[in-house]
Formats: structure tokens, sequence, C-alpha cells
């Protein structure tokens, strides 16, 4: 079965590299803001949420709170992309309930573990 995943990053390319890259073994959806993503939302619930932090309108911290408040997305996993690597903005991502923290430029390979951890996590823990 596909999984649903949610790619919301404001630069062309990177959403058209992700997309282009997780599109062979998933259903991918793309928006360019936290915005256009909860209103997608609305109708659509995802199995997971790539998601970068700068942003606007939204930007990636306040869709992961409103992500976070809806009931039926609370326990999606949600990986947050950012520019800039930084202690205070993984533990921001933390706090508002992300599950990973990417730094860009990000390791294709380093990508597709995390989505997997967080898709399947106990087959993934199984497998050591």
């Amino acid at each position: 079965m596909r999984r649903k995943i949610l790619i919301i990053d404001d630069e062309p390319t990177i959403r058209a590299i992700l997309t282009s890259f997780l599109i062979k073994t998933h259903d991918v959806v793309a928006r360019n803001d936290g915005q256009q993503a909860l209103e997608w939302c609305e109708g659509n619930i995802p199995d997971l949420v790539i998601c970068d932090i700068q942003m606007q309108p939204m930007n990636g911290y306040e869709f992961l709170k409103r992500f976070r408040q809806r009931g039926y997305t609370k326990h999606t996993p949600v990986i947050m992309l950012s520019s800039e690597e930084s202690s205070s903005n993984r533990v921001e991502c933390y706090k508002r309930g992300a599950q990973d923290f990417l730094c860009k430029p990000f390791n294709p390979l380093e990508l597709l573990a995390l989505i997997d951890k967080n898709l399947n996590p106990v087959n993934f823990a199984h497998r050591w």
C-alpha cells in the first residue's frame, strides 16, 4: 500500500526534488506554505508530513502547532526541514511535536531512513 506524504516548502526546487524522489514509492502532495497545507488537510489525512520552517505567510512552526491541535492529525509523523542548523531550531520543532529534523541540503538516504522509521516504527526497530 502506498502511503501519502505531504510536502510543504515555499521553494519550488525543493518541492520538485522531494516529489520526484518520493513519487516512486509514495503518493505525494506538495503545498507552498502551511496555510495551503492546512486547507488541503481539511479533506485529506497524510500518513507523514515533510515541512520547511521558513515560509510565508504561515511558517513551519505555526503549521506544526495548528496541525497538532487537530484531533485527527495529532499523531501524524512530521519531519521538519531547515536551511539553518541550530540546536534551538531543533528544540523548538520537538517542543511543537515534530518527530525528526533535517538540515538542507539533506542526504536523500537519510530522509528515506527517517520516513521508513516514522511510517513503520515497529518494523524498523525489528530489523535491527
